[in-house]
C-alpha cells in the first residue's frame, strides 16, 4: 500500500473517531459479558488489529465489562488460521466460521460500539477465559 493510501486512512479514521468521541458520547449503549458487536476499532499501527470497511469496524467479543461505559474486549477474524494458542474458534453464525485473537484484547469506550451481532456460548466462552488467562502464566 502506498504512503498516500496510508495517510489518507489515518486521516479518515481520526475524522470518524472525533465523531464517536463527541457525538456519540451520551448515545445509550447495553452490553454484556459474550456477546459479539461490531466496533469500530480504527485505523492501528504496525501489527495492531485495524477495523475494516469506511467505519473501521471489525467484530468483537466483549470478554469483561467493568462499567456501563468501559469494556474489554478481543476482536474476531474471519481469515481462520491454524490453531494457534492465540486464536480460539467461534461460531457465531451458522456455517460461518471465525475465531477470536487472544492476543490483541483491549479496552474499549462503549462509543466505539455500533450494534450487536450474536452471543457465545457459554462453554466456548470459558474456553476463550482460560486461553487468554493462559498467556499470562
Amino acid at each position: 500500500m502506498d504512503l498516500n493510501k496510508i495517510k489518507q486512512k489515518f486521516i479518515d479514521w481520526t475524522k470518524l473517531k472525533v465523531r464517536h468521541h463527541i457525538f456519540d458520547n451520551e448515545k445509550e449503549v447495553y452490553f454484556r459479558e459474550k456477546e459479539v458487536w461490531w466496533a469500530a476499532i480504527g485505523k492501528n499501527v504496525g501489527y495492531e488489529v485495524d477495523g475494516k470497511q469506511k467505519l473501521f469496524e471489525r467484530p468483537v467479543l466483549i470478554l469483561k465489562k467493568y462499567n456501563k461505559d468501559l469494556c474489554f474486549i478481543l476482536p474476531l477474524t474471519s481469515k481462520v488460521k491454524e490453531p494457534l494458542p492465540w486464536y480460539q474458534h467461534v461460531v457465531i453464525v451458522e456455517e460461518k466460521k471465525s475465531a477470536v485473537n487472544i492476543t490483541q484484547g483491549r479496552s474499549i469506550g462503549k462509543e466505539r460500539l455500533l450494534r450487536r451481532f450474536g452471543v457465545v456460548e457459554r462453554l466456548i466462552f470459558s474456553e476463550i477465559i482460560n486461553k487468554f488467562k493462559k498467556q499470562f502464566k
